[in-house]
This record gives C-alpha cells, structure tokens and sequence, in this order.
C-alpha cells in the first residue's frame, strides 16, 4: 500500500487507527489457551472484529519469535489475514551493517508481505538505506519513543555540527545544541521522502510534536501509547495532525484485551470504535 492509498483510506474510514497484534499466548481468554493454533485463532477473531474501524495493523513480531518455529507460523497467518486494504506494519526494529539490513528489508518486504517496518537508526544511514529502496514501502524510522529509558539517549543536548544550514529547520538555526532525537530527525528526513518515510513519535511525548511536525511536516508519524500507556489521543491529534492527517494511532492492549472472555472480539470492536468516532471528530 502506498502513500496514495493510506491517505485515501483514512478519508474513507474517518479513522487513523492502527491496532497492535501484540499477541501475548499468556494473555488469551481461557476457552482459547488450550487451541492448537490459538494465537492466529485470537488474531483472526480481533481483525474480523476492528477491521471496519482502523487503517492498520501492527504486528510486534517479538511476541511471535519468542515461541519458535509455532509463533512465525503464527505471525505469516496473522499477516496473510489481513485484508489488503490495510497497512500492514512490521514492528521490529531492525538496523545492522547494510548487508545484514539489506536481508532484513527482504526479510520483511519480499518473503512476507508488509507495507512498512520499523527502524533503528543508532548505526547510521548505510544500515537504513537499504529498507528505503524499495518502491511503496515505507521505512519507519524510530524519532522519539514513549518509553521511560527514552530519557537516556533521546533527549540528551549536542552540539549542531551540520555543515549545511539549509538542513536545519529556522527554529534551530543560530542553536549550538539542540536534543539529539531532533538531530536524528532532522538528518534522516534527509535520506528519505514522504512517500517511503515514516517516523515513531511516543503518544506520552505529545508535548514535543509540534516542533517535530516543524523538521518533519509531511511525513507519517507512528504514534504508539495511546490507552494503556497513557497517551492523549486529543494532544497527538491537535499537535500532530497535518493536511494529508499524517498520522497513525497504534493501540494495542487496550483494545486486544479489552476482555479476557468470550466476548473479547465484541469488547475489541466496541474500544476500536470508540477511537474511530473520536478520530473522525478530530478530521472534520
């Protein structure tokens, strides 16, 4: 699915919600533990039930790598299941040297069937490049993350050492620091365009949006936390969305396990629903 598409889609929904298949076999209602393929069973019953009211899908494959041989299996049903008709995410977090990177883009674009998966950065541009070069997928890259360790690295002060000032929106031009969670930003907005680049921005960190949006006007934003995490849907709209909406919501257990019995597709359907009727609001 490309840029087009998304966008598209998102009109015709009212909806930028992404649902997080960040299936925990541990977590399954009781009736479904003891199922022979009981993840995908849980998957195919959360899809049939929110795909009216989202956009996206996001499957966190550590969930599905930590059960061996069983839970890729899983995962390769899960992301076949899904209608094409919705963007489909790989949440891995992958980035090596650009040989490994470029097994990993093949990996997640060619042997399976995702539209987007997400990046880390840390060991620089030749360990992205290779997810970029494929045509209508998309590269989401890590920027500021919602976790509490994002303190550690992300929002440490450096030096502004660009050599080019065009690269360096107005708001920092004449800084000497700046976070280096910008200075990722700004650098790799540089690798990329808006059609094939895409960045996570935390949902607790709603706060430091609108001068994201300033480096990064266009682009798409990942934009998990919403729900269990604490996140504001009405502050990641208001500071994030842009004319194109330019954004996705991920909730994950707040909708996939909005029940732990037999009713858990229909509480799902009605949690996705509510966010659905929300974003539509904020669209208008």
């Amino acid at each position: 699915m490309n840029r087009q598409a998304l966008v598209q889609a998102i009109a015709d929904k009212q909806s930028y919600l992404c649902v997080g298949l960040d299936t925990d076999i541990t977590k399954l209602p009781k009736h479904l533990q003891q199922h022979p393929n009981a993840v995908f069973e849980f998957n195919k019953a959360i899809i049939n039930a929110t795909k009216d009211y989202c956009v996206s899908y996001k499957i966190n494959t550590a969930f599905y790598e930590a059960m061996g041989l069983k839970g890729w299996a899983a995962m390769e049903d899960t992301l076949h299941y899904i209608p094409n008709t919705h963007f489909k995410i790989a949440d891995a977090k992958r980035g090596d040297i650009g040989n490994t990177s470029s097994q990993y883009a093949k990996t997640f674009f060619e042997i399976l069937p995702f539209d987007a998966v997400t990046v880390a950065p840390y060991m620089g541009e030749d360990s992205v490049r290779p997810f970029l070069e494929y045509e209508d997928k998309f590269t989401i890259v890590l920027g500021l993350t919602s976790n509490k360790g994002a303190n550690d690295f992300q929002k440490l002060m450096v030096s502004n050492t660009a050599k080019d000032t065009n690269l360096i929106p107005n708001f920092l031009q004449g800084n000497t620091e700046e976070y280096l969670y910008k200075k990722v930003l700004n650098t790799i907005a540089q690798w990329g365009t808006k059609n094939n680049l895409m960045f996570v921005v935390g949902a607790t960190q709603a706060s430091d949006l609108a001068s994201i949006r300033d480096i990064v006007p266009d682009n798409f934003l990942l934009i998990p936390g919403v729900g269990t995490q604490g996140g504001s849907l009405q502050n990641v709209s208001k500071f994030g969305l842009n004319k194109d909406c330019g954004l996705l919501v991920n909730a994950s257990r707040a909708i996939i396990y909005a029940s732990s019995k037999n009713d858990f597709a229909t509480e799902a359907a009605e949690i996705a629903k509510q966010y659905q009727v929300e974003m539509g609001n904020y669209l208008k």
